[in-house]
């Protein structure tokens, strides 16, 4: 039994409270270093879970891009098919010459397929040899219809598709189907395609093809409007997957591509980075639309989802909590070990203790409050620095349908303010892409009806103001007609953006013949008009001219419009309008003259 030193009594008691605070010292500090390492934990699991997320909608607006690309490039095609009045095989070379792999790079080859009974096999040979394929042998299997490659084109290195009876394959021939009965591009179901049965094993992949009805579109052809066969698009699903998510999932996920249309989802392709799959973060599945289907796709992340961020926290926190804790149970076990050897310095020991036990709780207060400093930052990094704009729009558009009738002036006015400020965010991010890619975006070279385009882009301004919109005889050219729709939406945009709210915007569209083979097209306002000091430079990026400071726009308008018409071998300029206003202007080449796209 252990004595006091001053006045003889057990010590039981001081020595069995020293071991009790030795025990919840350990208990304590194990306990809180595992709070805050659980709670480190789930704020990086969120982080990644967002992450994740912020990049399968990246991917999957990537995918559903280059769907509408190539779906937009495959009905160009099939309507200049069904324009000839007689389609012959030299017109066929010609309308798809400028398709190639760096255009539509994970196709295999386009081909223009015609229903053929059992009893006009030959007769068909014989239209179509003379008709341009003098070497044409069409292959039936089987019996009944056939659906015969009379004209192809191949994208890549295996042979021509000519003379192949699609028949044989079920999923073409449904989607064919389809696309005749609903007259619009079809996709089919996944399968290995016709074409790569000679290929070797090792290098067969999954594809599909997409579909586009031809009719007959010529006013002056008898057959006006009738159905005269297929124009197809052979696509394998790993270099259409490559190519369509390299820039969007990089080395951070791995993607992968199922046809989940029939029974269980079928793997057509996956883009597998180098990187080791991260598996804390899991995995997101999400469906892409595909013409009259939908696909499935996996988005897998990698350990270098979240590079250069802070990761593995927790396992400090572990680490720093069971140092601290073991350095307190030490101290404590010293202590009693001290007041067990030393009864004749009680006294001492026990100032010593109440001094060590005061150093403890401070240094468990500094400890908590650094943990709460670090929980507030990590909150602050997942939750306000990296939450996408799509997020703040998402909810901004949530709380105006559904509390906006809850909200008081002030609110209403406070959400109002943030969806516009969302939106500006958005229109700026819109045309920095734009310009961006303005510049290497692919290009088509096909007829395009400005007057029909300069009118779609006059109706649909309207909503925006009113405004008098004169769109005169404008001509058929050749280029893109989706580049130079938004070359006319950003001039005619302009004009009635920049005219003073005191005055109705008037605004002409016209054209008049040029030199070299070109048209010169202008866009004349009556708006603020361009100081001449400032005609220089209007067309550079980020130039705001004098007079347009109250007017909203991000200065990317017009360095998009010279890109475009730069793409189309044209001028581009702005001169003063004699009325009041400016005339923009910009020159294209005409119809029978078609320049090589960049």
């Amino acid at each position: 039994m252990i004595r006091s030193a001053t006045d003889g009594r057990p010590r039981w008691t001081g020595l069995n409270r020293s071991v009790v605070a030795l025990v919840l010292v350990a208990v304590v500090g194990l306990v809180g270093t595992g709070l805050a390492a659980l709670a480190l934990s789930r704020i990086e699991q969120d982080r990644l879970t967002r992450a994740l997320t912020q990049r399968t909608s990246t991917v999957s607006q990537a995918i559903e891009a280059e769907i509408d690309r190539y779906a937009t490039s495959l009905i160009d095609l099939a309507a200049a098919i069904g324009a000839q009045s007689q389609l012959e095989t030299a017109e066929f070379t010609a309308i798809t010459a400028a398709v190639d792999r760096q255009r539509l790079p994970g196709a295999t080859g386009l081909a223009f397929v015609v229903r053929t009974p059992q009893s006009a096999v030959s007769a068909r040979q014989n239209q179509w040899r003379a008709l341009g394929s003098p070497g044409l042998t069409l292959r039936p299997t089987g019996a009944g219809t056939h659906r015969f490659v009379v004209l192809a084109k191949s994208l890549d290195d295996t042979d021509s598709s000519v003379g192949l009876d699609l028949s044989r394959s079920p999923e073409a021939v449904e989607a064919m189907d389809f696309a005749e009965r609903e007259r619009r591009v079809a996709v089919s179901r996944t399968y290995r395609l016709l074409k790569d049965a000679g290929l070797p094993p090792e290098q067969r992949q999954l594809g599909f093809v997409f579909v586009a009805p031809v009719y007959a579109a010529s006013p002056t052809a008898p057959d006006n409007g009738r159905f005269r066969g297929w124009l197809t698009l052979g696509t394998r699903g790993g270099d259409f997957l490559q190519e369509a998510v390299d820039g969007a999932a990089g080395d951070t996920v791995a993607v992968t591509l199922l046809d989940g249309d029939s029974g269980d989802p079928i793997p057509m392709a996956r883009s597998q980075p180098d990187a080791r799959l991260d598996p804390a973060a899991g995995s997101i599945d999400t469906t892409v639309p595909v013409a009259q289907r939908s696909w499935n796709l996996r988005v897998e992340a990698t350990h270098r989802l979240l590079v250069g961020t802070d990761r593995g926290l927790y396992r400090i926190a572990w680490l720093i909590g069971l140092v601290l804790t073991a350095l307190l149970v030490a101290l404590t076990g010293s202590i009693v070990g001290s007041r067990n050897r030393a009864l004749r310095r009680v006294d001492e020991a026990t100032a010593a203790l109440r001094n060590d036990i005061a150093q403890r709780e401070v240094i468990e207060k500094r400890l908590r409050q650094r943990e709460t400093e670090l929980v507030g930052f990590a909150g602050v990094v997942a939750h306000d620095l990296r939450s996408p704009l799509a997020r703040i729009m998402g909810y901004a558009d949530f709380l105006h349908e559904e509390a906006f009738d809850r909200l008081d002036s002030t609110q209403r006015d406070f959400l109002a303010r943030l969806r516009k400020g969302a939106d500006n965010m958005r229109v700026l991010i819109d045309d920095l892409l734009d310009y961006a890619t303005a510049e290497n975006r692919p290009m088509a070279t096909v007829p395009v009806d400005l007057r029909r385009l300069a009118e779609e882009v006059a109706r649909d301004r309207a909503a925006d103001r009113p405004a008098a919109v004169e769109v005169g005889e404008l001509p058929t050219v050749s280029g893109d007609p989706t580049l130079l729709r938004q070359v006319l939406d950003n001039l005619i945009g302009n004009a009635i953006k920049y005219t003073p709210a005191d005055r109705e915007p008037r605004v002409r569209v016209s054209c008049l013949p040029a030199e070299g083979g070109r048209w010169r097209c202008e866009v004349s306002d009556n708006g603020i008009g361009i100081p001449d000091r400032d005609r220089a430079a209007v067309f550079d990026a980020f130039i705001r001219v004098g007079g347009s400071e109250n007017f909203p726009g991000t200065g990317l308008g017009l360095a998009i419009v010279h890109r475009i018409v730069e793409r189309h071998h044209g001028d581009v300029g702005v001169d003063a309008n004699p009325s009041g206003g400016s005339v923009f202007w910009f020159t294209v080449p005409e119809h029978s003259r078609v320049p090589m796209p960049h």
